[in-house]
């Protein structure tokens, strides 16, 4: 009964939400209301968020050594696929403060409490899936192109990928294969945390009801992928210090996107 609770949710039947048709100005109306949602108490969560650039900081001191290198950019990339299920606690704190309710940063942890933790976790375990396979795929594709050696130093490595015909093949195969991971985090888990957050549908109806908010609004939400993708890659940019701006912005406006897509419970 507890494995078809994460799958139906807390009901006998699974119940798939109806989304509707949005506009791009619907989703630059969404990301202005994160950043509405981030400015109400910044400093709390700008503290909150800290873990996300001392994390991006930590991986790359990780793999700073020689036979890491080639995992520096995936790691990178890495991050974004687990960005939907990271930022689960910034969308309890835009739930809360939709519903004027406190929205002190350590609310953000309440979402422990939530009947549909269960199936949230199954679906950040599909997304931690995705990204060990993300891992092994960028390894492989780097051994398939320059062997088994691992570069001898930082220099040796850059030198290799932007003065060599195996690293520009590295660079394009690279993007174009984490696209397609990129893509599906996307059409998958589009709205499926806030939804699970909301209400407790279960996994397998907020993964459908992603996959169906992406098929009606293929235009809005391919944006909506574009602008994390920049912005992320704007934080990274500036040392990893502009996620915590970005990250809570991001999940702010999640929120917001996930409330113009699915129409809400019929009581």
């Amino acid at each position: 009964m507890a494995h078809f609770h994460v799958i139906a949710g807390g009901r006998d039947n699974a119940v798939f939400p109806n989304v509707r048709r949005i506009s791009v100005s619907d989703v630059f109306a969404a990301l202005k209301e994160g950043l509405d949602d981030f400015w109400d108490k910044p400093s709390h969560y700008v503290f909150l968020c800290l873990i996300y650039p001392v994390a991006g900081i930590v991986l790359a001191r990780w793999t700073s050594g020689a036979n890491a290198l080639p995992l520096v950019f995936p790691l990178m990339s890495g991050f974004a696929l687990l960005g939907p299920f990271a930022a689960i606690g910034l969308y309890e704190i835009s739930r809360r403060r939709e519903l004027g309710m406190d929205t002190s940063w350590q609310h953000a942890l309440e979402v422990r409490h939530s009947p549909a933790i269960p199936a949230i976790l199954a679906v950040g375990a599909l997304l931690v899936a995705i990204f060990v396979a993300w891992m092994y795929t960028a390894q492989a594709l780097y051994i398939r192109l320059f062997g088994p050696e691992q570069p001898a130093s930082l220099m040796t490595f850059i030198s290799d990928v932007f003065t060599t015909s195996q690293g520009w093949q590295l660079m394009f195969y690279g993007n174009l294969i984490g696209f397609f991971f990129a893509l599906i985090v996307l059409c998958t888990t589009v709205v499926a945390f806030p939804l699970l957050l909301d209400r407790d549908t279960g996994a397998l109806a907020a993964v459908y009801t992603s996959l169906k908010a992406v098929v009606v609004n293929p235009i809005e939400m391919m944006l909506w992928g574009l602008i994390v993708a920049v912005l992320l890659a704007a934080g990274f940019a500036v040392f990893f210090a502009g996620l915590a701006i970005v990250i809570p912005v991001l999940g702010h406006a999640t929120w917001h996107l996930y409330r113009k897509v699915v129409e809400p419970e019929r009581l």
